[in-house]
């Protein structure tokens, strides 16, 4: 599905706050349809966005063992 999304985990740095959120992003953009949601659904796109963002933070500092080589 989202082949454009970066892989954040990696061996050597963890993901930056701003790479987690571009990455939610990409998927929010994927799932929805739009690259740009119209004004009365931009708080509900925002909202998924940052729902994700900390889902995928909590994932990433939660996963133990070695990363998959990019």
């Amino acid at each position: 599905m989202c082949r454009s999304i970066k892989t954040l985990r990696t061996r050597d740095v963890p993901a930056t706050d701003e790479e987690i959120r571009a990455a939610a992003l990409q998927f929010v953009r994927k799932v929805s349809g739009f690259r740009q949601p119209s004004s009365r659904n931009a708080e509900a796109f925002e909202s998924a966005v940052d729902d994700i963002q900390v889902t995928c933070k909590r994932l990433l500092e939660s996963i133990t063992g070695h990363p998959v080589p990019v």
